[in-house]
């Protein structure tokens, strides 16, 4: 990361999430060192005057053009997206040697394990659906279960997705939704609520959105938390790692989808103690 000068913030919009980004940004960055060129639409993107020193995107479409229009030298810190979509995009992208780091939106390994445990103690069975964009990350968090066992059904289109969730259920106690975009698309999730719901089974998302539709819970990094620590990002030295997960977060629980399920679950300002408490953030 540079030390100081320009930074571009490209958004890949203007308004809900992008706009909570962009202003926790702008207000949380150093303005004695960084001067911030904001361009709020990710295709109205062209380098130019001023000349970034570093280019800080936001959401899927800002990174995509940030890579196919950013000069190779001008290093990229990619925000406000899933790691699975950062990856499609990095394979996508023209071969350019670049220095280029994620923070992005999956929580820890880890932290998801703990949060279960301690979300439904007496659940060690946890669900997974996966497709070829994110089932090269199961190994790691089972890696991770500290006690827990992970099942997986692969979902690699919409004709399976039914099939293997319905596969999948009678043999878990909870599904763990992972934030994959060929699974977990507005046109599906109701019905894999209904589906879960149906079998008495509760889901445990990466969202709020998610919990206000219908899962149980979420453990989940807003945008204004992921804003905060990209800017702590850019204070540091030394070389980022490729991928770098969220240290905030935030946990939402839908009490509703508890009562119906007959579950008794702790709040959300008890779970979020016990999991400050194994060392989350």
């Amino acid at each position: 990361m540079a030390w100081a000068g320009n930074v571009t913030l490209l958004l890949s919009d203007s308004a809900g999430p992008y706009a909570e980004f962009s202003s926790t940004f702008s207000e949380a960055l150093n303005s004695r060192r960084w001067s911030i060129h904001l361009v709020p639409k990710a295709d109205a993107y062209t380098p130019g005057a001023p000349t970034a020193d570093l280019i800080v995107t936001a959401g899927s479409e800002a990174l995509r053009q940030a890579l196919q229009r950013a000069p190779p030298g001008t290093p990229i810190l990619a925000t406000l997206l899933p790691r699975q979509t950062f990856e499609r995009l990095l394979n996508e992208a023209p071969r350019a040697k670049r220095q280029l780091t994620a923070l992005v939106l999956d929580q820890p390994p880890a932290r998801l394990s703990a949060f279960i445990r301690h979300l439904l103690p007496g659940q060690s069975r946890i669900g997974v659906l996966s497709s070829s964009e994110t089932r090269h990350l199961l190994p790691t968090l089972r890696q991770s279960s500290a006690g827990l066992q992970f099942e997986n059904e692969d979902a690699d289109n919409d004709a399976a997705l039914l099939t293997a969730l319905n596969n999948l259920l009678p043999r878990v106690g909870v599904l763990l939704a992972l934030p994959d975009a060929s699974i977990y698309r507005r046109e599906s999730i109701k019905s894999i609520l209904i589906t879960t719901y149906r079998q008495q089974r509760p889901v445990i998302a990466y969202s709020s959105a998610f919990v206000t539709a219908g899962a149980l819970a979420a453990v989940y990094s807003t945008p204004a938390q992921i804003a905060r620590q990209a800017t702590q990002l850019i204070e540091q030295t030394g070389t980022l790692p490729a991928i770098v997960y969220p240290s905030q977060f935030a946990i939402a629980i839908n009490a509703n989808v508890a009562q119906a399920l007959g579950l008794n679950v702790a709040d959300e300002a008890s779970l979020r103690q016990r999991l400050l408490g194994e060392g989350g953030q």
